[in-house]
């Protein structure tokens, strides 16, 4: 970025310095270049201000539930470690 131009605060495009609105968004100084605007280009919250737990549940809904055929695939691997393991330790 040269210095005859900025980052929008409001969505981060790169903006001419003569310009009076940013070409992607339209931000202009009554919208969005006040000294209250900030753009990381992130996207990510502050990590202070982020709950895992509200995320989780707005994302997800709720934990995943595992199906009987899940249940039987688990346990049919964990019989073949078992299995593997005794071999190996017979031998």
């Amino acid at each position: 970025m040269s210095a005859d131009e900025f980052i929008c605060p409001a969505c981060g495009a790169t903006v001419p310095a003569k310009a009076h609105a940013c070409p992607e968004c339209g931000s202009d100084e009554q919208t969005g270049w006040s000294d209250e605007t900030f753009y990381d280009g992130t996207g990510i919250e502050d990590s202070e201000e982020f709950n895992y737990e509200a995320w989780r549940r707005s994302e997800l809904g709720h934990a995943p539930q595992r199906s009987s055929r899940q249940w039987l695939w688990w346990a049919v691997a964990v019989l073949m470690l078992a299995l593997l393991a005794w071999f190996l330790l017979l031998r």
